[in-house]
């Protein structure tokens, strides 16, 4: 009778145990889940979700990439003039607008609706250049087109000169890894948000 008792005093503590542990871990999954919406936000909803949807570029690449360039500043400045939420540089923005027949002032990269959409056209003019591989086109927006395609030409870099096995600047290959976890954390916080393009 008293190692029946015993058991049914054990049995009751390991429930009330494990259902401490459930309702803490719902707790830290659910507030770790706020925390990581309050660093990795959807911000200029409207204006990534027209670009995107525009250009064909997937809404969570799009975010992953404004995120890691400016946190979704658009009076952002590079140490290499880059400016605004999508930190082009006045050079690039110069040769995206004869893909788009504008013209544009400079200063135009400060307005997040402009600078998101030429994030856009960037990305989907590099996607269809690097044949929709994602890590290679994230790269040339980072190291830039021409530098990416004498990676490319180099076996010692890529197997098959299309897609990049190694990223040769610390930089770079850096930057690449903060888009792709970036990108994963928005596929993964925001679902259904993103489910109609991706």
């Amino acid at each position: 009778m008293k190692n029946r008792r015993k058991r049914i005093a054990a049995g009751k503590l390991a429930a009330l145990i494990l259902c401490f542990v459930l309702v803490i871990g719902s707790v830290v999954f659910l507030g770790g889940r706020a925390v990581l919406r309050a660093v990795f936000p959807l911000e200029y909803t409207s204006e990534v979700e027209a670009a995107a949807d525009e250009y064909d570029v997937p809404r969570a690449l799009l975010y992953a990439v404004l995120h890691t360039e400016s946190g979704f500043d658009p009076n952002a400045e590079s140490h290499a003039g880059a400016l605004g939420i999508s930190q082009i540089t006045p050079e690039t923005f110069e040769w995206l607008q004869t893909r788009t027949d504008e013209t544009l002032p400079t200063d135009a990269l400060y307005e997040p609706e402009t600078a998101i959409r030429y994030a856009a056209v960037f990305l989907d003019l590099l996607l269809t250049e690097f044949d929709g591989d994602i890590p290679t086109a994230v790269a040339a927006y980072h190291a830039g087109r021409g530098q990416v395609n004498n990676w490319l030409s180099d076996t010692r870099y890529s197997a098959d000169g299309k897609t990049l096995d190694v990223i040769p600047t610390s930089a770079t290959n850096h930057y690449v890894y903060k888009v792709q976890r970036a990108m994963r954390i928005y596929q993964n916080l925001y679902k259904e948000e993103l489910d109609s393009n991706g």
